[in-house]
């Protein structure tokens, strides 16, 4: 009696349960993303052994090759009641787009009557905006002085309302990664005494808490 041979067939799986699960991961991530603005000056941090990781609340203070500063933080809350301080010593007024473009932006450098302008650019013409930068130098004119001081204060009152909430949803925070951390970032071939007068700033406000940002190099064996 002959054989029945039975035609042999590959298994075949269907794809489209995981193409569609791959379509909407990325989906949500481009939705969820927030992308970061680029920096309107570009720095080359001397290196150093150093691992300790950027923390979070931070303010951050850049100075350039030129000695030209520039001022951040990482508190979108805390960036709007800076700006609202600033606004009002200065008597410069913004608009609430400007509040809510400034609460999200990177890094800036101009005085603060040029700041309604710098805000309304996009944020690669930022880099080309012709500006001295924040006044550090003139010790009867020193806005840098007055931003460090006011994102202090900015930075503090968020804190302790992350702190607060956190111990509110059951957590045990430590009230130390709350506070505010302040960075220096320095250009490698800023001279030293443009680096000391930021420097002498921070001491004039009694803050001496400072770090400072290097790029990574091996350690010596």
């Amino acid at each position: 009696m002959p054989k029945i041979k039975i035609p042999k067939g590959s298994p075949s799986i269907d794809m489209t349960p995981m193409v569609d699960l791959a379509f909407l991961l990325v989906t949500f991530f481009m939705l969820a993303a927030s992308f970061r603005s680029s920096e309107p000056v570009d720095v080359d941090v001397p290196s150093s052994i150093s691992d300790v990781i950027i923390p979070e609340n931070v303010v951050l203070v850049t100075v350039d090759k030129d000695g030209r500063v520039f001022f951040n933080m990482s508190d979108p809350e805390a960036r709007r009641e800076l700006l609202t301080a600033m606004s009002a010593k200065y008597k410069v007024g913004f608009t609430p787009e400007q509040m809510d473009e400034f609460t999200y932006m990177s890094s800036f450098g101009c005085k603060m009557n040029e700041m309604p302008g710098y805000i309304d650019l996009e944020s690669d013409a930022r880099k080309e905006f012709v500006t001295e930068a924040i006044p550090y130098k003139d010790s009867t004119a020193n806005q840098l002085k007055d931003w460090i001081y006011y994102g202090n204060i900015a930075a503090l009152n968020t804190g302790k309302t992350s702190f607060m909430e956190a111990k509110m949803n059951g957590l045990n925070p430590d009230p130390i990664d709350y506070k505010p951390k302040f960075i220096l970032r320095v250009d490698s071939k800023t001279l030293y005494f443009k680096a000391q007068k930021v420097i002498d700033v921070f001491r004039d406000l009694n803050i001496n808490n400072l770090n400072f940002i290097t790029s990574m190099e091996l350690a010596p064996l």
